[in-house]
């Protein structure tokens, strides 16, 4: 089961990729083109040309995970334009993976500092 954390890191390809591609495609994208190792745990994030559908890789230890996720209608209206590869947290996948922008959404920040005398 996949399941996300603040901790957890997430990658997101700019780049569209061809969906006809498994496990082995997946990774041989995070190898090759984003140079990172696809056995690290963390989740990649891939569209497809007409933003209507994503792919989330991960390895879990044991194995690969593959999440697809097609939209009914209409298109993913965000999706990253800078670099080869992005990293968003897990409140913004889950914004994104519900249609929307995930740089709009805000979230309580991971830390702060409590006042003294608490």
């Amino acid at each position: 089961m996949i399941q996300l954390s603040a901790q957890m890191r997430i990658l997101v390809a700019v780049a569209s990729i061809d969906f006809r591609a498994g496990i082995d495609g997946l990774a041989r994208i995070c190898r090759v083109p984003l140079q990172v190792d696809p056995f690290c745990g963390w989740l990649f994030v891939f569209c497809n040309r007409r933003r209507t559908a994503v792919k989330i890789l991960t390895y879990d230890g044991q194995g690969f995970w593959v999440c697809h996720k097609r939209l009914s209608q209409g298109k993913f209206p965000y999706w990253p334009t800078d670099g080869p590869i992005q990293e968003l947290q897990a409140h913004q996948l889950q914004v994104l993976l519900m249609g929307a922008d995930p740089l709009k959404a805000r979230g309580v920040s991971a830390w702060r500092p409590l006042p003294r005398g608490v």
